[in-house]
């Protein structure tokens, strides 16, 4: 998969320069839309990418962010205005397994590719009628993440973990607990260590995470780990250390690179974090669009990663992560 991955990549920077002439006659036209505002650090690594892209091939593309972080209504209204201005192409998250069927297969039935980012249909191709995914397999992401966060676990005593759920009902935070749960099952199964878990809807905004995990925190001092299922556990690390709490004490993962996340890895506070590569995401669904348009090549899945990013790992991130890279 590595190597036809790379094979694809290759040929698509190869076609892009070799054609970028032909195309200036007239431009593709891509929008992006999804769930997330323009304030979601993460997302602006998606959108340079995504610019990256459009700029190779000289199209003219549009990404079109919710005012309210995580509005599945203000996406519906932007994906509905996409598809009335009728583009080549729409690249779109799929956060929720119903509401966005309709207008997909609507954009579908009027000639425009459309490309799944970031957040699949939970069934994928079989509950969606987008033509491919390109985004992190989740529930895989989610495990991954409890399976490097045991090897922190400490050695003796009774195991109390917490489980954030960022957006009760978005498939990809469900889906990323649902994986951290698969693994702490097997490992108490396995082990036969007095280890309990709970879930809250930890929200979706730093200071709101803040105070709900931090009120769990001090209602419960024995908690061992907390997992986030987005990368607002950064803000649970700035309230640890606030209340004196040694880095380590409360083991402390999540997901995406942002920089609050690496400024709290590099103190010693995050002990791992997963990394889907949202500049990939950005960038490849738009060489797939050209790829069809100039080449008649259909869209493909592409997982772009579960990488385990650890605190020695973080000098290295923290140049590409300011350039908007990672």
């Amino acid at each position: 998969m590595r190597n036809r991955f790379a094979l694809g990549l290759g040929a698509a920077f190869w076609l892009a320069s070799a054609a970028v002439p032909a195309q200036a006659q007239r431009p593709l036209d891509i929008v992006f839309t999804h769930h997330s505002s323009a304030s979601n650090t993460f997302w602006q690594a998606v959108k340079k990418g995504f610019d990256d892209a459009c700029g190779k091939i000289g199209a003219r593309c549009q990404m079109l962010f919710t005012q309210t972080e995580g509005s599945v209504q203000q996406q519906l209204a932007n994906l509905d205005a996409a598809i009335a201005r009728r583009p080549d192409a729409i690249l779109t998250s799929i956060v929720d397994d119903g509401a966005l069927d309709e207008p997909i297969a609507r954009a579908r039935a009027a000639g425009i590719v459309v490309i799944g980012v970031n957040v699949d249909d939970t069934q994928g191709a079989a509950g969606n009628p987008r033509q491919a995914f390109v985004g992190q397999g989740f529930i895989p992401a989610g495990y991954a993440l409890g399976k490097a966060m045991s090897a922190h676990f400490p050695s003796r005593g009774a195991l109390k973990i917490l489980i954030g759920v960022s957006a009760p009902g978005h498939n990809w935070s469900e889906q990323r607990a649902r994986g951290v749960i698969d693994f702490l099952e097997e490992y108490k199964a396995k082990t036969g260590r007095d280890l309990r878990w709970q879930k809250i809807d930890s929200g979706t905004d730093l200071a709101v995470t803040a105070d709900r995990v931090g009120a769990y925190l001090a209602a419960n001092p024995d908690t061992v780990a907390y997992f986030d299922t987005g990368f607002w556990h950064a803000a649970v690390a700035r309230v640890l250390a606030d209340r004196g709490v040694p880095p380590g004490k409360v083991l402390l993962g999540g997901f995406d690179l942002v920089p609050e996340v690496l400024e709290q890895m590099k103190k010693g506070y995050i002990q791992v974090q997963v990394d889907q590569q949202p500049y990939m995401q950005g960038f490849l669904p738009v060489m797939m669009v050209y790829l069809n348009k100039t080449v008649g090549l259909a869209p493909a899945d592409i997982d772009t990663g579960r990488g385990l990013v650890e605190p020695k790992d973080v000098e290295a991130i923290m140049e590409l992560s300011a350039k908007g890279l990672r």
